[in-house]
């Protein structure tokens, strides 16, 4: 991937933060990602300008102010942006899903994605691609049936949400940006995230176990591995549309909860029943107990190779 100026939303969230880090460092993966102990480079080149958006006032000549609620962006920051990644949204499962707190998931996905969308189709040098998160939540439960980039849209609020927070994008894809949408399953770090808030500390705690009945599949991605992906993305002109950010090699919570157990060396005995997740977590929990065996089959067809495609892989990496 050769020199690119980069516009980042969402560069203080968990992806955001390994992805800005990468990008001015040559290319080297983030620390908590589990950097192999091979010579792999997270796409070719490096040294990226990155230009950060950020919601309060810019504090450097690297920060361009916006406010996704209001759909504003200062676009003029945005001139000479070759690429436009944006992850910004409020985060699922930090509070009790309340009706005004999905609301908030909503306009955050769904009002920021098409400020942005706005902003680069009315510059009169627009960036070549814009990268839009999205979110494996778009296919509903799956089942144990395996999907790719082809399969439908599923039902339920995070189907809705993920369906409305692409075609926000519209704009970008009109004006003949490149568009992509990355799907992205649960992401295994350590330093954030579901599994590195949550799971990994009761873990740690001997206090850990499955989920429900435990056979719900689950598509995770390691965090290098999604960094490196974007990186992918943004250097391959052929992928646009959806293009789905989950290892090969989705697992169960069965088999989430005892790779977390051998990473711990801890025991995982105390199993949560499914009506206790539905009563506490309602529309959220579906996306616990549900579903989501998605597979990576465009990022594989484009040459990508992930360097931790194993649960147990994925979760020695982020503890290391």
């Amino acid at each position: 991937m050769s020199f690119m100026r980069i516009a980042i939303t969402g560069s203080s969230g968990l992806i955001g933060t390994a992805l800005v880090r990468s990008l001015r460092s040559e290319g080297h993966p983030p620390a908590d990602a589990g950097a192999p102990t091979t010579t792999q480079a997270v796409g070719s080149g490096g040294g990226h300008d990155v230009v950060r958006l950020v919601r309060r006032s810019p504090q450097g000549p690297d920060e361009v102010a916006w406010d996704p609620l209001r759909q504003y962006v200062d676009t003029a920051g945005l001139a000479g942006c070759e690429a436009v990644v944006h992850l910004a949204g409020a985060s699922i499962g930090d509070r009790y899903p309340t009706k005004a707190y999905k609301k908030r998931l909503w306009d955050s996905r769904v009002l920021g994605t098409a400020a942005i969308a706005e902003a680069v189709a009315s510059l009169d040098a627009p960036p070549q691609v814009l990268v839009s998160a999205s979110a494996v939540g778009f296919y509903g439960d799956t089942g144990d049936r395996p999907v790719d980039e082809s399969g439908p849209p599923g039902d339920g609020f995070m189907a809705e949400l993920c369906q409305a927070w692409e075609e926000a994008a519209a704009p970008a894809q009109e004006a003949g940006i490149r568009t992509v949408f990355i799907r992205t399953g649960l992401v295994v770090s350590g330093e954030g995230g579901a599994l590195g808030r949550r799971m990994l500390p009761l873990f740690k705690l001997g206090l850990g176990g499955r989920l429900g009945d435990g056979h719900q599949y689950w598509s995770f991605i390691a965090l290098h591995d999604e960094v490196a992906a974007i990186r992918h993305i943004l250097g391959t002109p052929e992928l646009a549309g959806p293009v789905n950010c989950t290892s090969p090699e989705p697992v169960t919570n069965r088999e989430v909860t005892a790779a977390l157990g051998r990473a711990v060396h801890r025991p995982t005995p105390f199993p949560v029943p499914a009506p206790v997740l539905r009563l506490a977590l309602r529309e959220v929990s579906e996306e616990i107990l549900g579903n989501k065996r998605v597979l990576p089959r465009r990022l594989l067809e484009s040459g990508f190779s992930f360097a931790y495609p194993t649960i147990d892989g994925a979760l020695r990496a982020a503890l290391r």
